[in-house]
């Protein structure tokens, strides 16, 4: 990949990244962090890899950020699971973003990160498995599971009330 590539990736691919982070990681800032820590890692390794591939690369290696920060983080979020939820108000207009990342939050972190990939950016089966390391079956039974589990969470009608 050349100089003038790896511009064209962060050109091309940095917001579609920030939105797949943003939505397992909670914290703007955290979430910028991550894409740029990706970036950084790509241009370390930018004379070895193509430039068509550059794109499984970058999801690959924010993914494996998010594990990384998820992992380091765990015991601060066992800490604020143990919490008693807050009680859930009600205004005039169902917003149905909240209810959806409301939803997405309650998801094991690898159905959300299989989720994300396939609805929301698109990626295939099999690109899934090479960024998350799972086989195409998993990939397919992982997405299956969350979906169910969304349907069923959004299908709640005090949820979305």
């Amino acid at each position: 990949m050349t100089v003038k590539e790896y511009n064209r990736a962060v050109d091309l691919f940095s917001d579609g990244i920030f939105r797949f982070v943003l939505k397992s990681m909670p914290e703007q800032e955290t979430a910028k962090d991550i894409v740029q820590e990706s970036f950084v890692r790509l241009w370390d390794k930018y004379h070895g890899i193509d430039f068509e591939k550059c794109k499984s690369y970058l999801f690959t290696t924010a993914y494996h950020l998010i594990v990384d920060m998820v992992r380091k983080n765990k015991h601060k979020q066992m800490y604020l699971k143990s919490q008693a939820p807050d009680p859930v108000t009600y205004d005039e207009f169902t917003d149905l973003k909240r209810v959806l990342d409301e939803a997405l939050e309650r998801l094991p972190e690898i159905q959300r990160t299989v989720v994300l990939l396939r609805d929301y950016e698109g990626y295939s089966y099999e690109e899934i498995g090479e960024i998350t390391q799972l086989n195409e079956s998993q990939v397919k039974v992982y997405i299956y599971r969350a979906r169910k589990a969304l349907k069923s969470y959004i299908v709640n009608v005090d949820v979305v009330i």
